[in-house]
């Protein structure tokens, strides 16, 4: 057990120690060996880093604009001088190919650059003279103590989407990150710090359904980010709801990416395998079903899966190596369940990851390109989220728009086509809240907000960008008037102006 390692939590500025007494291990995914033991916090270690947070907000919330777009930029410079080690530390506990991990990181980079601009974002509005020597001012105010609980397939990015806007606008953070992969969390705890964040400002408590409730009932805590599968984002808005505060719940998705028979086949058939297979299918916005348009279908799943039997699969820090493990065994075993259910269900099974057969203890498994799939199976109907690749065909556009209508995720889409008119006719009607043309993954630059429609998210705003500065702040208006005093009366009637 000496190459063990353990995790604890990052509280009030520096690493501390779990009281709780329990943990739960952490894998390297390509050779399933037990790398470390994170804690799992007790409700007493949660209220007690909240207290540190509270006490740390009351400072911080009173601080200048200047003073924490310093320490943002400072934040911004660590996270680029140190992105190799952070995208290292992600690889070797989620299993993503390093140069993946690396992308994952610059998106991350491109929220704190956002947050630079905090200054900007928090500029209210001012109306002069709205009544005679009357003015009005609307400001935003930060909430107070706010959290995030974040998922393990992007361990570092979707932290990044939260943490920026939420202390740039003053508040103070407590971070949940999956037990699944708490280190590369932990390592922006420590980047955090050196970065000149007041102590106790930003805090992160590992933990399992413990903390998630600890968090989500805590009286001192405003407002809760969650991002996750979608039974999960409910009970999250919902609980957290119940207890008075603010929530973003983003949740699963089932993303279709259309191809008319127009299109491009192998540029097509490029993104399709870029955006199902990367990251191990481990992405909510990876693309999960291809919807092939008339003709488009039989040239169009040949040039699939001639590209997907030539991705090498393998250690994520092989520079080789396009595709690593999934994250834990149940997951591949899992997928590998929606294989066998897609097959018995009369899928044609193309290419069966289950046959590409690995070496050692890893989490490896194959691509599968299932075609004919249809929308009474369990396989289109699931969010399987692995390297699972289902070819639907439809005769028409119109048909593919109903594929979405009657979906009940609305998280991404995206057609590829070289009609203008049918891609205008797509971004109208389609029922999903980010849309691609000719892209893949249309996910959205950090001054652009993220968020999905229907069963894909549980929030009245998006994650990050604008709308993540007005999850984070609440307006206050302000009514000034400086009369003569000589001017005074008593008047009950109701004021105007």
């Amino acid at each position: 057990m000496s190459d063990i390692t353990e995790i604890g939590h990052f509280v009030g500025g520096r690493t501390v120690a779990s009281t709780s007494g329990n943990t739960s291990p952490v894998y390297n995914p390509a050779t399933g060996q037990q790398t470390g033991a994170v804690a799992l916090a007790s409700v007493e270690e949660l209220d007690a880093a909240v207290a540190i947070a509270n006490a740390a907000f009351q400072e911080w919330r009173s601080s200048s604009v200047a003073k924490r777009t310093e320490a943002m930029f400072n934040l911004r410079n660590l996270v680029k001088q140190n992105a190799s080690e952070l995208a290292a530390k992600i690889t070797a506990e989620h299993g993503k190919v390093h140069s993946d991990a690396m992308g994952e990181v610059a998106r991350g980079l491109e929220n704190i650059e956002f947050a630079c601009n905090i200054g900007e974002m928090l500029k209210g509005s001012h109306s002069n003279q709205v009544s005679t020597g009357v003015d009005v001012t609307t400001i935003r105010r930060p909430l107070g103590v706010v959290a995030g609980i974040t998922p393990f397939n992007f361990p570092a990015m979707v932290p990044l989407w939260m943490i920026p806007n939420a202390l740039g606008c003053g508040n103070a953070f407590i971070l949940k990150p999956s037990e699944k992969d708490p280190t590369s969390a932990m390592f922006l705890a420590e980047l955090i710090h050196k970065a000149g964040f007041p102590d106790g400002v930003f805090n992160l408590v590992n933990g399992d359904k413990t903390a998630v409730d600890a968090i989500l009932e805590h009286p001192d805590i405003k407002a809760v980010s969650f991002v996750g599968s979608t039974p999960i984002a409910q009970y999250i808005h919902r609980t957290a709801s119940e207890h008075g505060k603010r929530v973003q719940a983003l949740g699963g998705a089932k993303n279709h990416m259309l191809v008319l028979p127009d299109a491009d086949i192998g540029l097509a058939a490029d993104a399709a395998v870029s955006a199902a297979f990367g990251s191990a299918g481990e992405r909510c916005m990876a693309i999960s079903v291809v919807v092939a348009v008339g003709e488009a279908a039989d040239p169009l799943v040949d040039a699939i899966a001639e590209r997907t039997r030539a991705l090498t699969i393998g250690d994520g820090m092989d520079p080789a190596s396009e595709m690593g493990p999934l994250v834990t065994r149940e997951a591949r075993d899992r997928v590998e369940s929606s294989i066998g259910a897609g097959a018995d269900a009369g899928a044609t099974v193309v290419l069966d990851g289950r046959e590409a057969g690995f070496d050692g203890d890893g989490y490896f498994l194959g691509c599968t390109l299932l075609d004919n799939v249809t929308p009474d199976m369990t396989v289109y109907q699931d969010e399987v989220f692995g390297p699972l690749l289902g070819v639907v065909r439809v005769p028409t556009l119109d048909d593919a728009i109903k594929l979405l209508e009657d979906n009940p995720y609305g998280n991404g889409t995206a057609i590829f086509t070289s009609d203008g008119g049918a891609a205008r006719q797509f971004t109208e009607e389609a029922p999903v809240g980010m849309v691609g043309v000719n892209v893949p993954i249309p996910v959205p630059v950090a001054y652009h907000s993220f968020g999905g429609w229907k069963d894909s998210i549980f929030s009245d705003t998006a994650i990050y960008g604008p709308e993540g500065v007005r999850f984070y702040t609440k307006p206050q208006a302000i009514t000034t008037r400086w009369p003569d005093p000589a001017s005074s009366s008593v008047d009950l009637g109701f004021p105007t102006n």
